[in-house]
């Protein structure tokens, strides 16, 4: 796995977050064994989802929640770090034409370990990249979502884009009507 890839990772971190059922109004969207395997294959992650690996995802997500709550860079780093501490190897890959540093899973990662590498990568390359601004809550105002904004300008307001930003664009617009008719 690319340790540059902080994009990629920090998308992955949003999307784990916003399963949990307080941005769903109390549906989980990783409530077993099947659908976690699901998100694992939606996201090409290398491992398999296990019988157990459900309840430690909950706990990760707790987690990475926490931290893009209180975006506090030194919390953030201490944090993410942890989050990649279960990890093998690094190293510095040049089989390709660029050079970059790469970390490898231990044998026999469980998919909570390799969620938790990526988080942390992601939430580490935020940091050291963009800055600890660009961990936020969601701008609709019925949606309870984080995310982490990795876009060029730094204005991303919604946690799902094409959900949220799209109830909010709805509102309006049937506002907007209203007020017209009026």
């Amino acid at each position: 796995m690319a340790l540059d890839d902080y994009v990629w990772a920090a998308g992955i971190a949003t999307d784990l977050v916003n399963t949990a059922p307080e941005v769903w109004h109390g549906e989980d969207k990783l409530p077993d064994l099947a659908s976690l395997a699901a998100f694992a294959d939606l996201h090409s992650l290398p491992v398999r989802a296990r019988p157990g690996d459900p309840r430690a995802v909950h706990r990760l997500r707790a987690t990475v929640r926490d931290l893009i709550d209180h975006p506090e860079q030194a919390r953030l780093i201490a944090g993410a770090s942890a989050l990649t501490s279960p990890t093998g190897g690094i190293t510095l890959d040049t089989s390709s034409d660029r050079r970059r540093w790469t970390v490898s899973l231990r044998p026999g990662a469980t998919v909570t370990d390799t969620l938790s590498l990526i988080c942390g990568i992601g939430i580490l390359g935020v940091v050291q990249t963009l800055g600890a601004e660009r961990f936020r809550a969601c701008g609709a105002p019925t949606c309870r979502g984080a995310f982490i904004d990795t876009t060029r300008p730094g204005r991303r307001r919604y946690c799902m884009p094409g959900l949220c930003g799209n109830r909010v664009n709805v509102a309006n617009h049937r506002a907007r009507q209203a007020a017209a008719h009026e």
